[in-house]
């Protein structure tokens, strides 16, 4: 069966994606655009039809990344279990950040002095976006009376601290950060026991 025409858009902007992933965390972000489409097996033309610059390229892959660690706030009946909420949003954060290529962040790190516009850009699409998705959460659970947080910024910074570690920073420097899944859960667990009970109403 033929596949519609969004579906291949789908399937090609996904390509895209995977490719410049990997293209950019080992070639840094002055990495060809060439080579990005040779990996993704389609035209250069149709990576720039799909993404307009790298800039924007790299803004669709953090605003990617960001969509999966942030996805367990956004389930159906999330807000009715914080615990099991929080606990599977740490999971994502530690599976996504730990133990996946981190080559992108990487290289923007390095880059950041060359080009500071774009480092700021990944920082606010990124970080900073995942941040404030987590405050609303935590905003809507206080409202609704099953927290107290009297500061939803501050406690979603709190608590990206507390399952990050210095995993984060392992990450940037290149360092082995792998958790086996067993670790990942038990971990996710304790963080977000340990932060309800902080703020508990």
């Amino acid at each position: 069966m033929p596949r519609l025409v969004g579906q291949i858009d789908t399937a090609k902007s996904e390509a895209i994606l995977d490719a410049a992933s990997e293209v950019l965390g080992e070639r840094g972000l002055s990495a060809p655009m060439e080579e990005i489409a040779r990996r993704a097996r389609v035209s250069k033309q149709t990576v720039y039809n799909h993404y307009g610059s790298k800039t924007e390229l790299v803004r669709a892959l953090v605003e990617r990344r960001v969509e999966t660690i942030t996805a367990p706030l956004r389930e159906p009946g999330a807000v009715d279990r914080p615990e099991e909420t929080l606990k599977a949003y740490a999971r994502t954060v530690l599976t996504v950040v730990t133990n996946r290529n981190y080559g992108l962040m990487r290289v923007t790190v390095q880059s950041a002095g060359e080009m500071p516009d774009l480092a700021r850009e990944v920082f606010e699409t990124g970080p900073k976006a995942s941040r404030h998705q987590l405050a609303v959460f935590l905003e809507a659970e206080t409202r609704a009376g099953r927290m107290n947080v009297p500061d939803p910024l501050q406690a979603a910074e709190l608590y990206s601290g507390m399952v990050l570690g210095h995993r984060q920073t392992k990450a940037l420097l290149n360092l082995a950060t792998d958790l086996e899944p067993d670790e990942i859960e038990a971990l996710a667990a304790e963080c977000a026991y340990r932060f309800m009970r902080a703020y508990a109403p």
